[in-house]
């Protein structure tokens, strides 16, 4: 991958050439690497953010849509083959928490084990539901989508946002309601799961069920909310992400 399609793929809002971590970002289905703006510049300089874009949004819109989570996997590992310099680990929401998993595995069969897996609002890879709102129609699609209460809400109420960024979220629904956990190697990092009390996607039992991909350090943080309740407890996420990091770094 070349250092300019590299560069489509991260976004560096805050650099933070000092800082002793990096943390990738991975969004939710029909995100993007803006959701993450707050949160690079919470943790910088002491934590440099790294925030995908997927294709196919924002800036990236005009770019074709990958509808597999085995692909994007392949893409951001290629992508972030830069940045490994540094300990790096991954938060990913939702979709992304998936994602964040099957990169993870790629960076470890390459000899980079990543300080450590954030997985938030997510059921383990191998706990699987038959979802299949990827099908349905638009309606039925962006019911599905609000009601689940994320920051996009008023721009879903904009129908021709909503012309938009529709594809884009149909396929991130079809990459992560096929996605089948492949049988293989797990994790050695550590990994910390995060969810809300009542998240529709993932209960507090199938988030749990993270500990059996990692043969590291496992812990579960269960938050008052539901699948976007991350939106009401960003302070006390990034409390914890440092704290992990900085623990992290102490035993290195």
């Amino acid at each position: 991958m070349t250092a300019s399609t590299a560069e489509d793929w991260v976004r560096r809002f805050h650099p933070a050439p000092a800082a002793p971590h990096r943390l990738l970002c991975l969004p939710h289905a029909g995100g993007s690497a803006s959701y993450f703006f707050p949160v690079s510049r919470s943790l910088s300089p002491g934590i440099e953010v790294l925030a995908v874009q997927y294709p196919g949004r924002q800036d990236r819109r005009a770019e074709p849509l990958i509808d597999s989570i085995e692909v994007l996997a392949d893409r951001v590992t290629e992508a972030i083959e830069g940045w490994t310099d540094r300990p790096l680990a991954i938060f990913g929401h939702s979709m992304g928490a998936t994602l964040g998993f099957e990169v993870a595995r790629r960076l470890e069969k390459r000899g980079v084990v990543p300080a450590a897996l954030f997985a938030s609002g997510r059921r383990a890879p191998s706990t699987h539901r038959d979802e299949r709102f990827h099908e349905g129609s638009d309606a039925e699609l962006l019911a599905n989508v609000r009601s689940l209460a994320g920051t996009e809400q008023a721009l879903l109420g904009d129908d021709e946002i909503v012309k938009m960024v529709l594809p884009a979220i149909r396929a991130d629904y079809r990459a992560a309601e096929t996605y089948r956990y492949p049988e293989g190697p797990d994790l050695s990092c550590p990994v910390f799961a995060m969810v809300g009390d009542d998240d529709p996607k993932a209960t507090v039992e199938e988030a749990g069920g993270w500990a059996q991909h990692t043969s590291g350090p496992f812990e579960l943080k269960v938050f008052p909310g539901g699948h976007f309740y991350l939106n009401e407890h960003t302070p006390a996420i990034l409390d914890t992400i440092s704290a992990q990091l900085q623990a992290t770094g102490s035993r290195i």
